[in-house]
């Protein structure tokens, strides 16, 4: 926290850039992308020697062999609690995602099934809904296929494995207090492949079911789209559930 508020706002101009970039990207980013593309009003010299800092101070990593930087997760949860403004969904948009699971909305396993499949194709990510009962859906395993960081073989098959294990994702999604939030590094898991990923989940509570329904990603998920499409996914099934 103290590395966070001691931050400098030319810094936090910099590091908003690079996440945004590597988000857009994947790719490491260099201090000439930034002072090309993002109107920082300062020299590629001082980019580079503010990107050295925030390196040291934990924000930014040095993939492999690449003279670019790729955020940490330190620096993708900060983004995500200080920096980023979510784009809100348009009604037409809304009212797409409440059509596609309205008429399941008085069957529990339908209900979950058809929000867990809405969610991946709006997301373009692995959806997850565990429930307290035991039951885990999922869809959209074929879209992190999409993205460059499961072109790793090793990540790619550690993540689809936790597919048949219910009890790595009820204990990873129900054991956060909060009710809507952000996983990220060691948030997912303390040693592992995994945490080279990203979480956004919504906790649903009713009398028939609880549950948490998440779109899984790399660590540089669209937070901006994502978040919102989980929050509104997410309340509209607690909203059915609690119809009942």
């Amino acid at each position: 926290m103290e590395k966070i508020q001691s931050l400098t706002e030319r810094q936090i101009q910099i590091l908003r850039a690079i996440i945004e970039e590597y988000i857009a990207t994947a790719e490491a980013v260099g201090s000439e992308t930034l002072d090309k593309k993002y109107n920082l009003g300062v020299s590629p010299a001082t980019i580079r020697n503010e990107m050295v800092r925030l390196t040291k101070n934990g924000f930014l990593k040095q993939p492999h062999a690449s003279a670019g930087r790729a955020p940490t997760p330190i620096a993708l949860k900060y983004y995500v609690e200080n920096l980023m403004k979510p784009k809100d969904l348009s009604v037409a948009d809304e009212v797409a995602v409440k059509e596609k699971i309205w008429d399941y909305r008085q069957e529990v396993d339908k209900l979950l099934r058809e929000a867990t499949k809405t969610l991946a194709e709006k997301t373009k990510t692995l959806a997850i809904t565990a429930t307290k009962d035991g039951d885990l859906y999922y869809a959209g395993a074929a879209n992190i296929l999409d993205m460059p960081e499961f072109y790793d073989y090793q990540l790619t098959h550690q993540l689809l494995a936790t597919l048949d294990q219910f009890d790595f994702w009820w204990t990873l999604l129900s054991r956060h207090e909060n009710p809507f939030d952000t996983l990220l590094g060691e948030d997912i898991v303390e040693r592992g492949l995994l945490s080279q990923c990203g979480v956004v989940y919504y906790k649903f509570t009713a009398p028939h079911v609880s549950g948490v329904i998440g779109a899984v990603g790399p660590s540089r998920i669209n937070f901006q789209y994502v978040i919102p499409v989980v929050n509104y996914i997410g309340g509209l099934v607690g909203e059915f559930a609690n119809s009942w």
